[in-house]
């Protein structure tokens, strides 16, 4: 019995990571989808190295491609579906406007609902403009759908889960560390991030030292980043500065870390929340975080804290200092099952849905 063809899929991305491209290589070894993916260059602020290679998996530089060449070469690949990263890109546009009565046309954004000036006037615009490109949304959870449904598309044609970690190699990292956190729970905090204003960094510092001050304990921070406020970082014996990261240097880190933090004054969604609650992390979070929607439950796996606020971050320190071992274990025990809720597994279903439903 011969073959199926495979179904074509066009992505239309802007600067890729490596759980997007965990993401694409599932959907890809499914064996039922062709991908093509066209993207924008790596963030020199967070410039990650990944492997791109696969069967019927392909990659192409955006930069390769003026928008009339990208409209045809997308043409002569002829796809059953197409995914747009928002709508920065004109060219990107101009290729959804193309298909949009040819075939799907799907969306993906991950502003969430606010309801500020500029995304009440997009909520009036959207439904009159955003229909002629674009037939779907996905997004990554509830805050965003809200978004979404203001823009004009209906219920039904708005998916969840856009964003996944790569779970696998999360998960892996949880179950061969659980033992030895066991034997000795390692009394460091993480952060992973941009060293910014918006990520927190400095309310984190501030409210480490005053946490240490306040009530003397074993605790260290550990930063994993760089940012425009490098030449910020405190002079603190118990804050070790390691820089930027690459992913496959994370496995150290993890091993030696027991809770993840991110602070954020405000983030969209934060796939590095699911990659920590995969890794069996503690998770602490302000309540702006959108990832901590899904996978952060208060209490349960972790605590919420108020965004530019030092003093709830010391309180939420100060909570974490007095679990024992055994309950710390027992949050990350419970932040890898919570982490289950998106995986790329479930990424390759959603998009196979969108193609063939």
């Amino acid at each position: 019995m011969s073959k199926l063809p495979l179904k074509k899929c066009v992505f239309l991305f802007t600067e890729l990571a490596g759980y997007i491209v965990a993401c694409m290589k599932d959907l890809a070894a499914t064996g039922l989808v062709e991908v093509h993916v066209v993207r924008w260059p790596v963030n020199a602020v967070a410039p990650f190295k990944f492997s791109l290679e696969g069967e019927n998996l392909h990659f192409y530089e955006r930069a390769s491609f003026s928008d009339e060449q990208l409209l045809k070469f997308v043409n002569d690949i002829n796809p059953d579906i197409i995914f747009c990263s928002g709508w920065i890109d004109k060219g990107y546009m101009a290729v959804c406007k193309s298909y949009r009565n040819k075939t799907k046309t799907v969306l993906t954004i991950d502003n969430p609902w606010r309801n500020t000036l500029k995304q009440n006037l997009a909520s009036f615009v959207g439904p009159l403009y955003l229909h002629k490109y674009y037939s779907h949304c996905w997004v990554p959870g509830s805050p965003q759908r809200k978004f979404a449904r203001k823009l004009g598309f209906k219920d039904e044609n708005i998916r969840e889960g856009v964003y996944s970690c790569d779970f696998k190699l999360y998960h892996q990292l949880f179950e061969t560390y659980h033992k030895s956190k066991e034997k000795a729970f390692p009394k460091r905090i993480i952060f992973v991030g941009r060293y910014t204003k918006l990520k927190g960094v400095k309310e984190l510092w501030e409210a480490f030292i005053r946490f240490h001050q306040e009530q003397p304990n074993e605790w260290e921070l550990w930063c994993l980043g760089k940012g425009d406020m490098d030449t910020d970082f405190p002079n603190h014996p118990k804050i070790k500065n390691f820089g930027f990261v690459q992913p496959e240097e994370m496995a150290k880190f993890i091993s030696e870390t027991g809770v993840f933090i991110l602070p954020s004054h405000y983030e969209h969604w934060g796939v590095v929340v699911h990659e920590y609650a995969a890794a069996g992390f503690p998770l602490i979070c302000t309540t702006s975080t959108g990832a901590a929607t899904t996978f952060l439950e208060e209490g349960k796996n972790g605590f919420f804290h108020d965004p530019c606020s030092t003093e709830s971050l010391v309180a939420v320190l100060k909570k974490i200092d007095r679990l024992s071992p055994a309950e710390l274990l027992k949050m990350g025990d419970a932040s890898a099952a919570i982490a289950e809720r998106i995986t790329p597994a479930k990424w390759s279903s959603t998009v196979l849905e969108f193609i063939n439903n």
